[in-house]
């Protein structure tokens, strides 16, 4: 009975006119649910003929190699778009031109390097963008601009060097960002800026080294930021303060760290903030001093500070006595001077 209530429900959203119109040959189409399915069927580019009222298309597996102009004109009800494992090298510009109700997008796992400059264009209901698996080295400045309504938004598994500021403008509702394992090498200054809903920020696996002191400043609503797997040797407890979060659970493991009392003294005052929580802090290792190499900041950070402050000490006693025993020194001799000279009030001799 359920079944039965959902599938007139979407027919009920979604009027269809799957049933009075022919089906593209080598695709199966679902009148009721309105859902058309062209999976792995060797297509070189969009099928024509496709239902007006269709709601879910899949296009997944076959051989497309570019999506074209205006390739899916009059679709005006589709809401799922699958288009990955594809071949897709190239998407023209107005590819998606009419699918203003789309709300999620499927490019994963396909061979694209960039995207066009109006690529949302058109696009303003979009909620989820699926570009994981790609070969995507640059992204326009205004290629998102028009994603009003995107929520997740995948670019991991790409070669991306840089997000650089103005990239992620417009996507004010964003909650899922997920750029790992790419070639991202530093977190910019106004990357982020534009994102008040940010709620999860996955950076791990890149080449990060270094994070611009504000660039995380904007992200009032962040809960996850994973930074592991990176090539950061220190960190600024400046960088993390400027989170002005809830609860923020942050991932620092697998990253090259240069062990000294400095980087102690960060994580501990990091460690110290209640709202901020290192979630992997006992596998965050050491790289550098070799002798410290493979081993837990956690077990040596109190012995790092320890040698260093018995150092500072040493050097700071050694100058005392130094200074002190010049001053004395000093006091010896003039009271030697003061001996040995004429004295000015010695009496006169009688005549």
């Amino acid at each position: 009975m359920s079944r039965l209530c959902l599938v007139v429900l979407l027919t009920l959203r979604f009027p269809s006119s799957l049933s009075s119109r022919a089906c593209p040959v080598s695709c199966v189409c679902y009148e009721h649910a309105n859902l058309v399915d062209c999976q792995d069927q060797g297509f070189v580019q969009v099928p024509r003929g496709l239902p007006h009222g269709t709601w879910l298309l899949k296009l997944g597996g076959n051989n497309l190699t570019e999506v074209r102009t205006r390739a899916f004109t009059g679709l005006w009800s589709l809401r799922v778009l699958d288009l990955g494992v594809s071949r897709i090298q190239t998407i023209r510009p107005k590819a998606f031109f009419s699918l203003s109700f789309l709300e999620k997008l499927d490019l994963s796992w396909n061979l694209l390097t960039t995207v066009p400059e109006d690529f949302s264009w058109s696009m303003s209901g979009l909620k989820e963008l699926r570009l994981e698996h790609n070969n995507l080295r640059r992204i326009p400045q205004n290629s998102f601009q028009s994603l009003d309504s995107l929520e997740k938004l995948d670019l991991s598994y790409n070669e991306l060097e840089a997000v650089g500021p103005g990239v992620l403008r417009g996507l004010s509702r964003l909650r899922q960002l997920y750029l790992q394992n790419n070639r991202l090498s530093v977190v910019q200054r106004g990357s982020m800026d534009m994102l008040p809903g940010l709620e999860v920020l996955d950076l791990s696996n890149n080449n990060v080294s270094h994070i611009d002191t504000e660039a995380l400043a904007p992200l009032y609503s962040l809960a996850v930021l994973a930074l592991d797997g990176n090539k950061l040797h220190n960190l600024k407890f400046k960088t993390f303060i400027s989170l002005h979060t809830t609860a923020t659970h942050i991932q620092l493991s697998g990253n090259p760290w240069s062990c000294d009392c400095e980087l102690h003294r960060d994580f501990s005052k990091i460690l110290f903030v209640r709202y901020l929580h290192i979630d992997d802090y006992r596998n965050v290792t050491c790289h550098e001093p070799p002798l410290l190499a493979g081993y837990s900041l956690a077990w040596v950070d109190s012995r790092l500070c320890v040698a260093e402050t018995a150092t500072v000490l040493v050097i700071t006693v050694t100058v005392l006595v130094t200074v002190v025993g010049a001053l004395v020194m000093a006091e010896r001799n003039r009271k030697r001077k003061e001996r040995s000279s004429p004295s000015s009030h010695a009496p006169w001799s009688k005549g």
